[in-house]
């Protein structure tokens, strides 16, 4: 079992298929991709913790002071905290590559984590991120496959900001597949197309639209 710190569902899939780690928006639980998941890779495992932070009822991975502003002091206490949560999982499923993504402020955590310790992970997709500063160099990202998610019109994550993280995980080396279209912060049924040809390595997108 891993770290019962965090409310979590929890898939083993097909032996030696890839573990699936899913990480929420604000307001969602573990639930939230769990059919989408089972839909795009019904061999996965799947492991999708719930964020133990509240604001205001709504469930969220790490504390902001305000919008957009985040406590960075919280959140590299939960990036550190979830970090040993993905640590038990691979040794839970050891031998099997562990692979993630997550939506919002579930692709905030992922990020934070591949920042700070990108090899937990054989590849990640962030889905409408918002990193509102300029990470310190990470070379451990080299190689890396990455796919990063924007929409055009997006209130919540500024499209310049989503363009700035998309050029800062290239100058990190990193395998870096993008999807920018029309919209807001919804997730559209081109990103779920996207997320199952990247998430199944079976192809490549490389551009930004």
């Amino acid at each position: 079992m891993t770290d019962s710190s965090y409310h979590s569902f929890r898939h083993d899939g097909v032996p030696g298929a890839p573990v699936v780690m899913a990480f929420h928006g604000t307001g969602g639980d573990e639930y939230q991709f769990r059919d989408l998941l089972r839909q795009m890779l019904p061999d996965a495992g799947i492991v999708a913790p719930r964020g133990d932070v509240s604001e205001f009822g709504a469930n969220r991975f790490f504390r902001r002071t305000g919008e957009d502003v985040y406590d960075m002091e919280d959140l590299a206490l939960r990036t550190r905290k979830m970090l040993k949560f993905v640590a038990e999982v691979q040794a839970n499923y050891t031998g099997r590559p562990i692979h993630a993504f997550g939506y919002s402020n579930g692709a905030n955590i992922l990020a934070s984590m591949l920042f700070a310790e990108p090899r937990m992970f054989e590849r990640a997709a962030l889905l409408h991120p918002l990193i509102p500063w300029t990470p310190d160099p990470q070379p451990g990202l080299k190689g890396k496959p990455i796919f990063i998610s924007a929409s055009l019109n997006d209130p919540i994550s500024p499209l310049p900001q989503s363009v700035a993280l998309i050029e800062w995980f290239r100058s990190q080396d990193a395998g870096v597949e993008t999807l920018i279209e029309a919209g807001g912060h919804e997730i559209r049924s081109s990103e779920v197309t996207a997320l199952h040809r990247f998430m199944d390595a079976s192809n490549s997108l490389e551009t930004i639209r």
